[in-house]
């Protein structure tokens, strides 16, 4: 690399100087290489063959060929007198039967085949000129001469291509200095005096100097492109010189108008920081407003006179599903696809200047329905008509309304109760007190009885056997079980009319649920074909979750009851293929604890659930159900529990009941 570089920064002439020393050498080097192989060639293409046939021919007259066979020492003899003859490289002499008589070797010793045999064999591994004469003996076989040639060329044939190879480069030499001589006059001192020149020009700046021009060749025609970038220089300069003249001119006037424009730009500056001002604050306001609106609870949507989305909140946002950025400048429908129903309405609401409103909406959440009041008030402005639309959330006002008209309906129906329970009472005393006389009259075991029968003449074995055939000792037990159901019914009314005045004790939700599925799962018989056992308890209990305040025997009244609801729900099931479920739950949701009963029964419309809390309403036929079971429950917990009770479900889904219990006050600590 250093080497190249240094060839890369000589001056030109010496480029081309070093070039052609360089092809010199290549040319006389290749000249040489090329007349040596060539005297190699001809040496052993021509001249070495055409000795080893001559001196084959000498050996093979009859007189040297007889004297060289006669014997090995007459061979060896003969060999010798060969040694000095340069061509040769080794000779073998063979007798008649073929075997080695003797050898000549010069130089390094070859391995030469000991038999004419092996001749054949010899040349496919030995690449030397050979010869194989024939010697002729007389009244015997013939004998062979093997001649191999040298390879080599002589000594003077080296020296003198040397001494030839020696001269020429001399003569090189003499032409390289005539031709470095005139290449210096004719390319070196050009290149210099237009270099000298270029010097100048940079160095006094005066674009009127020229070069001459010299030779017609490219150095000349390279004076000519730099006198022309000359004269072109000189006249950019004068171009440079009157447009200076005229910039400061133009410089002038600029000052001076700055001067005018600075006293603009301070007015300017004034009415900007005023403006910036009034920016921040409509900002800061639009801000504020943007805040008030995202932090209302009702979805609050503006639309232009186009119905196309202009305002839209974070609880738009969370309601529809759309983010602020995707629902601006969008219709309405696009954005809020449930909002397409109503366009119509919105419509009228932009043209006729009217509040429009839809007291109630049902939209699905995922798998929950929630309830939703729309309104739609009219814009009026400088900036154009359109619509505002407000979204609230009613479910849980619904379901307030629904527990208030629940509440209302079992306050009047509580003072009726009263006054039938009452009323009740005193035919349904007497009723069982007789029947429990009948029974005591007509038993044989009464001594009475037996005397009063002996007085009249009737034997009471008869007529126990009579009563008995006549099945009249089972009818006293329906008049008996009929009254006591009646009594149960009564009882029930009284305990829902009456005001709980009992005192909460702590219980533990779980040990009530637990005696709860006991009671259920020994006495609780639903029907002949249907196991309680059967049943799949699941049990999701919040570990959490204290000693809760209640009445443990009405909790768990209330618990037994929704267990029997839930299992005869199962047992009204057509598919039987998933197998029944009833799943209990207890959470800790302050200020409430909740306790959920959930089964995978036939579940119920809409219309049945919002009355299921009436008293005496039952979707059972007559004679299996009292229609009081549920109202006397939402009473125990509404009413002596101060909580709430309410129940989810849908037709082939199942029902889950929740109850939910106030948690205790937390005790407030005061400092003296």
């Amino acid at each position: 690399m250093l080497l190249r570089q240094r060839l890369e920064n000589l001056p030109v002439g010496r480029k081309l100087l070093a070039a052609l020393l360089v092809l010199l050498m290549a040319v006389l080097l290749v000249a040489n290489l090329a007349f040596i192989s060539a005297a190699y060639w001809i040496s052993q293409e021509s001249m070495a063959p055409q000795a080893l046939h001559t001196l084959g021919r000498l050996i093979a007259s009859p007189p040297l060929s007889q004297e060289a066979l006669s014997s090995a020492s007459a061979a060896e003899g003969l060999l010798k007198r060969l040694d000095d003859y340069a061509p040769l490289r080794a000779a073998v002499i063979y007798d008649s039967d073929g075997a080695s008589l003797a050898q000549l070797q010069r130089g390094e010793e070859l391995l030469l085949p000991l038999r004419v045999e092996q001749l054949d064999s010899w040349r496919y591994s030995e690449f030397r000129t050979n010869l194989l004469v024939e010697l002729p003996q007389h009244g015997n076989r013939p004998g062979h001469l093997l001649l191999v040639a040298s390879g080599e060329l002589p000594g003077a044939f080296y020296t003198g291509t040397l001494t030839a190879s020696g001269a020429i480069l001399f003569v090189s030499i003499l032409l390289w200095f005539a031709v470095a001589r005139q290449i210096r006059r004719l390319v070196t001192k050009p290149i210099r005096r237009l270099e000298e020149l270029s010097r100048q020009v940079t160095r006094e700046e005066n674009y009127a100097l020229r070069a001459g021009r010299g030779n017609q060749d490219e150095i000349g025609s390279l004076a000519d492109a730099f006198n022309t970038m000359l004269m072109r220089i000189e006249a950019r300069e004068q171009q440079l010189k009157r447009a200076r003249d005229d910039a400061q001119e133009a410089f002038d006037q600029a000052h001076n108008l700055a001067e005018e424009t600075r006293h603009s730009n301070r007015k300017l500056e004034l009415e900007v920081q005023v403006r910036s001002k009034i920016e921040k604050k409509l900002t800061g306001f639009q801000n504020y407003l943007n805040s008030i609106i995202d932090s209302m609870p009702s979805a609050l949507i503006a639309l232009d006179e186009q119905l196309y989305v202009t305002q839209w909140n974070q609880a738009a946002s969370a309601l529809s599903g759309t983010r602020l950025d995707e629902a601006l400048n969008q219709p309405v429908f696009l954005a809020f696809p449930p909002l397409k129903a109503f366009l119509a309405q919105l419509k009228h609401s932009v043209e006729q200047h009217k509040v429009e409103e839809v007291e109630r909406v049902t939209w699905s959440k995922g798998e929950e329905s929630r309830h939703y009041a729309l309104t739609f008030y009219p814009l009026m402005g400088g900036t154009g008509r359109g619509v505002v639309i407000r979204i609230d959330d009613i479910t849980q006002r619904l379901s307030l309304e629904e527990m208030m008209v629940q509440s209302e309906k079992m306050l009047s129906v509580g003072g009726l109760a009263a006054g039938m329970a009452h009323e009740i009472n005193n035919p349904l005393g007497a009723i069982l007190h007789n029947v429990q006389n009948i029974r005591r009259r007509l038993s044989p075991e009464l001594a009475k009885n037996q005397q009063h029968a002996e007085q009249i003449g009737v034997s009471l074995d008869a007529i126990d056997h009579y009563l008995h055939a006549r099945e009249v000792p089972r009818l006293l037990d329906g008049i008996q079980q009929a009254g006591t159901r009646a009594a149960k019914i009564v009882s029930h009314m009284l305990s829902f009319s009456r005001l709980s005045n009992r005192q909460l004790a702590p219980c533990e939700l779980p040990a009530l649920i637990d005696q709860a599925l006991e009671i259920a799962s020994n006495d609780f018989d639903l029907t002949e074909s249907f196991d309680f056992k059967s049943l799949v308890i699941q049990r999701e209990f919040d570990p959490a979750l204290g000693p809760v305040p209640g009445i443990a025997n009405e909790l768990e009244q209330v618990l037994l009851n929704l267990l029997k609801n839930a299992a005869q729900a199962i047992h009204q099931r057509d598919d039987e293929s998933l197998p029944g479920q009833i799943t209990l739950r207890t959470k800790l949701a302050p200020p409430w604890v909740e306790v959920q009963v959930e089964d995978n029964g036939i579940g119920m419309p809409e219309s049945v659930r919002k009355r299921i809390f009436e008293p005496f309403f039952t979707t059972k036929e007559v004679g299996q159900g009292t229609g009081l079971g549920l109202s006397v429950s939402y009473f125990i917990i509404t009413n002596n529990h101060k909580g709430q009770m309410e129940v989810q479900s849908k037709p082939g889904q199942g029902t889950c009941f929740t109850l939910r219990l106030p948690l205790p006050a937390a005790p407030t600590h005061s400092g003296l």
